[in-house]
């Protein structure tokens, strides 16, 4: 059956986002191997002041989020996309009918909805990264069944995890019990999107028919750090996922 992708939007000045985190770790750990996380960090909440860290990827975190609201004029956070699925109401999308961007609550009711479907297809991951610092991915996508539509979209992602803030400076860290500890008032960032290696929308998949064999290989030279951030590639995850279509 199909995995969820759980796309969730977040800042370091979102006061409700920690519970919106430990919503999405509730999520993942109660479905390891079947639900994956990646936070955004975006939008004006995420703007650092000075001295502050920096965790944004835009402009891709910034028009991965209007996508999932197209037409609104706000998005309230923490908001998530599952699977960028719009779901029969209830519940509604924040900006309702035609957008898909939903709050922490409606998560636990939602993902079991994508949860419950065929997949037409399997993807495999393998990945390192080098004596060069150079991160590797190998892909591998089969399809086991067919489609409506005429064409996939590849994504993969590259997300960090571990990411740790001393001294703490989320908005109300302290109440997510998973990444706050109270013993030295630290708090750790987990699931953060840094790259996407298909590019913003993934790389077109043109032949889709039951049988179809795909291998892909990408490759990164991994910088020091993103917008200050160290990159550590003993905390990186690969999430790759395969889409009908952009969003």
């Amino acid at each position: 059956n199909k995995k969820v992708i759980l796309e969730e939007y977040t800042g370091i000045h979102c006061g409700a986002c920690p519970g919106g985190h430990f919503q999405s770790q509730t999520l993942s750990n109660a479905n390891p191997g079947n639900l994956f996380v990646i936070n955004i960090h975006t939008g004006s909440l995420s703007a650092p002041n000075p001295g502050e860290p920096d965790y944004r990827v835009d402009p891709i975190g910034s028009n991965l989020c209007w996508a999932t609201v197209p037409g609104a004029g706000s998005i309230g956070f923490p908001a998530g996309t599952v699977n960028r699925h719009e779901f029969p109401s209830p519940p509604d999308p924040q900006q309702g009918s035609g957008t898909f961007a939903y709050s922490q609550g409606d998560w636990p009711s939602i993902v079991p909805q994508i949860q419950s479907q065929t997949s037409p297809v399997n993807v495999g991951i393998q990945a390192h990264a080098d004596a060069s610092n150079t991160l590797i991915v190998d892909i591998e996508i089969f399809y086991t069944g067919s489609q409506t539509v005429t064409s996939n979209k590849l994504n993969v992602a590259v997300i960090q995890n571990n990411v740790l803030e001393d001294p703490m400076i989320q908005a109300a860290g302290s109440s997510n019990s998973f990444y706050y500890d109270p013993s030295n008032g630290t708090y750790t960032q987990q699931h953060m999107l840094r790259y996407l290696m298909t590019g913003q929308w993934g790389e077109d998949i043109n032949t889709i028919t039951q049988g179809t064999f795909i291998q892909k290989q990408y490759t990164w030279v991994l910088p020091p750090d993103i917008n200050g951030i160290p990159l550590d590639p003993n905390n990186l995850a690969i999430v790759a996922f395969v889409s009908e279509s952009s969003t």
